[in-house]
């Protein structure tokens, strides 16, 4: 039976060798401090670290420490709660991410859930996700684990959820509202960044949530029927969402124009347009955008001449383009403008 010390001293090797994993020199009295025993107990620690594999190797000099060395041999791996869960998480959306690990990833995973107690393990394997492709994106907000897993088991249990929502616009005002209520059905994690995708039985609609502005309301609601997202392709369906389309995966605005640039400068701005080469100097361009305004203002940024091969609403935004350029060129310091004669006519 173990004992209250042997307890103690195992929690304690566990936070020494998550320490050591930290950084890689560590000052003797420093580790001492942040465990809050003397620095004969650390040594103590160490040796028992390096009873069990763990290659930790003394620091000499003024203060003295200890390093933790790579080996030649992989000892037992010590994880606490939260360490266990975000490997297995990591190692479930590697097994999607078409990097030609999938085979490893999936192996591991497998011998980390087997270990794992019982109550992390239905932890995780609750969590269902989908991983789609998308542009890069720096690191930004991050979802909290624990609003990760509520979400994955409610899609399981197919309850809905409540939750708060901060508008990215209004940050304050989350909790000053009545929480949504959403039918979950896919957890999702695009260019770094977690979404929930529900149905929205007020809207008689779908919505796409990003999971780090969402916090859970409990209890969860009522079970529910599960419907099929539309064309059931979770990446088409959200790539669609994103492109302001409801339904068809395509930029809702798509126009063709001809660039006098050669194809190998236009390609590597061009997104998920098409880029046809026409001669030296000049590419064939279709792309896409929100809006008519958007998509000129995008070509725009080419800084070359533009022929625009149609539709007319492309050609209007670039004339609405050009008038707004004019009167911001005019503008006066004192904030005013100076009228444009063909600007009025045309009015």
């Amino acid at each position: 039976m173990p004992t209250a010390s042997s307890t103690a001293t195992s929690r304690r090797l566990l936070s020494l060798l998550s320490l050591l994993q930290v950084r890689r020199d560590w000052p003797g009295v420093v580790l001492a401090q942040r465990l809050d025993v003397s620095a004969r107990t650390v040594r103590r620690d160490v040796d028992r670290l390096r009873e069990l594999g763990y290659p930790v190797q003394a620091i000499k000099g003024p203060d003295g420490g200890y390093r933790l060395e790579a080996g030649n041999e992989l000892p037992p791996l010590l994880f606490d709660d939260e360490q266990a869960v975000a490997l297995a998480v990591a190692l479930r959306l590697a097994v999607g991410t078409g990097a030609g690990i999938e085979e490893a990833a999936a192996r591991a995973l497998a011998t980390v859930s087997q270990v794992l107690p019982s109550r992390l393990r239905q932890r995780v394997d609750a969590l269902e996700v989908t991983a789609v492709e998308g542009a890069a994106r720096g690191v930004g907000p991050q979802a909290d684990t624990r609003v990760l897993l509520d979400l994955s088991a409610a899609i399981r249990s197919r309850e809905e959820v409540r939750f708060d929502y901060r508008s990215p616009t209004r940050p304050n005002d989350m909790g000053l509202h009545p929480p949504r209520r959403v039918q979950p059905h896919h957890l999702v994690v695009r260019s770094g960044r977690w979404y929930l995708i529900g149905w929205v039985p007020e809207r008689e609609d779908w919505r796409i949530y990003r999971a780090d502005r969402m916090t859970p309301r409990i209890p969860n609601g009522p079970r529910f029927t599960p419907r099929e997202v539309p064309g059931t392709d979770i990446a088409a369906f959200l790539s669609a969402r994103f492109k302001g389309s409801a339904n068809a995966n395509a930029w809702p605005c798509q126009g063709e124009v001809i660039l006098s640039l050669p194809a190998d400068r236009v390609s590597p701005f061009a997104g998920d347009g098409v880029v046809e080469e026409l001669g030296p100097g000049r590419t064939r361009l279709l792309t896409g955008s929100w809006s008519w305004a958007a998509l000129a203002a995008t070509l725009a940024r080419f800084d070359t001449e533009i022929e625009v091969i149609g539709p007319n609403p492309l050609r209007d935004a670039f004339a609405d383009l050009s008038r707004r350029a004019g009167r911001a060129a005019g503008s006066r310091l004192d904030g005013s403008s100076k009228p444009d004669p063909a600007d009025s006519v045309a009015r």
